[in-house]
């Protein structure tokens, strides 16, 4: 995944304490630029005067920098933000320092008056993407908010087949999507997966694998080498496309052509990182990158399946594709037959439980929103074929539900065990994208 470059500048004025508050400066991003996610570059002088503020514009464009963080350090002139804003055309983070204590009487930094003002001119100049933040420390829902927007824009997404029968609602507008996102869509046949080459060697590690992590008791010889070389076909695919994610058309050719479902395969290449979405859904693909870059190495694309409005649950489910390390430790993992006329093999198993969240990026009407909502998964027994969380959401599961199917919400949703509410919103306003809240008022 892309890393993200975030550049960092310090403003300030003689007037202010203005060598006390460079040094906090040079203190607090040295503390910053230990995060080896990012790729930092810090300006590496105070910046007072317009000119100063070119060269440091100048500094950031020759670095390619996707987005700033404007330090107030001190109160400063308004040019000084309006020029970097004007010549980068970044997302701004206006960050401002706490005021230090007073000496004899005299304010020293005043730097929440300079970010009030670069905001107000940034606003009135027509900007309405960039955050605000004051505080010792910065903004990590910021930092996580650009890692979201490096990782989906420009992503190399890969479609195998189409999107499944009948589902208009994850169909997208290509040129839309590029517009956006500067994704460009690669489209794949099944028969590009399918004819691929597997070595007998490579497919007997590999079922050796599919054993250890799977009870395989319900499947012939037959299904576990298919997984087995489906895993080896995919993961061969995925590499030699330099894809970051495919969406696959599972159903119904797929088990038809090929002998068995991928959801097995599925299961165990997410559980290795390599981010696979089904039903052909692009959308969901994409918002898998925005949850792995959030903080979840392996997102889980599921159904807001079934719903108990009386006992404030739902149950996020699909057809046996979850990660396998996300398996609860405590149900048996075991690979079932009951899908697309017994040629399925399906991962079964209970997710773990644990505070989680769920995302869609999602396009209606020609616009694009973000749907986000948090709760906890929390135990259960095994009950059913496929794989499967029992969420309590932080609404009641009437306003969530109530919130989906009012707003054209499509009916997949990516789960993660992390929780990035702010950056959501973060993301959203960067992008100048609508946010879907659970609000309970929908009818």
């Amino acid at each position: 995944m892309k890393k993200a470059k975030i550049g960092l500048v310090c403003l300030v004025r003689k007037t202010f304490d203005f060598e006390t508050a460079f040094k906090l400066y040079q203190e607090r991003t040295n503390k910053v630029t230990q995060d080896d996610s990012v790729e930092w570059f810090n300006y590496p002088e105070m910046v007072i005067t317009p000119e100063e503020a070119t060269k440091a514009s100048n500094y950031f464009l020759d670095n390619k920098v996707d987005a700033i963080v404007i330090v107030s350090a001190t109160f400063h002139l308004g040019h000084l933000a309006l020029i970097i804003n004007d010549l980068c055309r970044k997302p701004l983070l206006l960050w401002g320092f706490n005021e230090l204590p007073y000496d004899g009487g005299k304010i020293r930094l005043n730097a929440v008056c300079g970010v009030n003002l670069n905001a107000s001119n940034l606003f009135k100049g027509g900007n309405d993407s960039y955050i605000v933040h004051v505080g010792d420390e910065i903004d990590q829902d910021f930092i996580k908010a650009i890692k979201m927007k490096v990782a989906i824009e420009g992503c190399k997404v890969g479609l195998i087949g189409y999107r499944a029968d009948g589902f208009f609602n994850v169909g997208v507008d290509e040129l839309h999507l590029y517009k956006e996102l500067g994704v460009l869509v690669t489209h794949y046949e099944l028969n590009d997966l399918f004819s691929g080459e597997a070595s007998e060697e490579e497919i007997t590690k590999e079922r050796e694998n599919v054993l250890k992590i799977f009870d395989a008791s319900k499947l012939n010889d037959f299904q576990i080498n298919q997984v087995a070389k489906l895993v080896v076909l995919a993961t061969k695919f995925t590499t030699r496309e330099a894809l970051d994610v495919v969406a696959i058309r599972c159903w119904p050719e797929f088990a038809k052509n090929y002998g068995v479902s991928p959801c097995a395969m599925m299961s165990i290449l997410q559980s290795r990182g390599i981010l696979l979405a089904c039903e052909g859904d692009i959308e969901a693909a994409i918002s898998m990158i925005a949850v792995k870059a959030a903080g979840e190495d392996t997102p889980f694309m599921a159904d807001l399946s079934q719903v108990n409005y009386q006992e404030n649950f739902a149950l996020l489910w699909h057809d046996g594709v979850a990660p396998c390390n996300l398996w609860d430790g405590v149900c048996k993992r075991s690979l079932e037959t009951y899908f697309a006329g017994g040629k399925g093999v399906t991962a079964d198993f209970v997710l773990k439980s644990g505070k989680m969240s769920i995302l869609r990026i999602d396009t209606a009407r020609g616009k694009t929103r973000l749907f986000y909502e948090e709760g906890e998964a929390v135990n259960m027994k095994k009950e059913l074929s496929g794989t499967y969380a029992k969420v309590i959401f932080n609404h009641h599961i009437s306003d969530v539900i109530d919130t989906v199917v009012y707003t054209g919400v499509a009916h997949h949703v990516i789960m993660g065990y992390v929780q990035y509410s702010k950056a959501v919103r973060y993301l959203a306003r960067i992008k100048g994208w609508e946010i879907i809240d659970v609000s309970g008022n929908r009818i």
